[in-house]
């Protein structure tokens, strides 16, 4: 995570309404690999909902996965959840489904704790889409017990 002064974290806020999608994106992947990830929430999670440019969306996406941590994980999930077009709910999925850590037993083991924890969310989107997601994985059954 790069810890952003205040700033940085307001020039990047700033930069994530910006009518450029580059400039969005940018922002985006600056914001979600932040220390202060919890301070923008709500911008980050425009961006990963971003109507005008789904490169925004895949971003932003990417760059919350690539922290390894459930946070990350988690807005990706809300936004997935709530996604309201066929291009936010496609680039949302895709960047859930063809995360890396998916091809490495340690990143696996690591997702799959972490959607376990996420399963029990506070948030029903954000439960629910951990539960259908682990439910793929293996049989309900077998990860409940757990």
């Amino acid at each position: 995570m790069a810890p952003l002064d205040e700033q940085e974290l307001s020039t990047a806020v700033q930069r994530a309404v910006s009518p450029e999608w580059s400039v969005r994106g940018a922002a985006g992947r600056q914001l979600a690999g932040s220390n202060k990830i919890e301070e923008v929430a709500d911008v980050i999670h425009s961006l990963l909902l971003d109507a005008q440019d789904t490169w925004v969306i895949q971003e932003t996406a990417e760059a919350l996965l690539e922290r390894k941590d459930t946070i990350g994980l988690r807005y990706v999930l809300l936004a997935y959840g709530q996604a309201g077009t066929n291009d936010a709910v496609d680039h949302l999925g895709a960047a859930l489904d063809c995360n890396p850590e998916w091809m490495t037993p340690q990143g696996v083991d690591r997702l799959i704790k972490q959607y376990r924890e996420l399963a029990t969310d506070p948030d029903a989107g954000v439960r629910n889409e951990a539960r259908q997601i682990l439910a793929k994985l293996r049989p309900r059954e077998e990860w409940a017990r757990d």
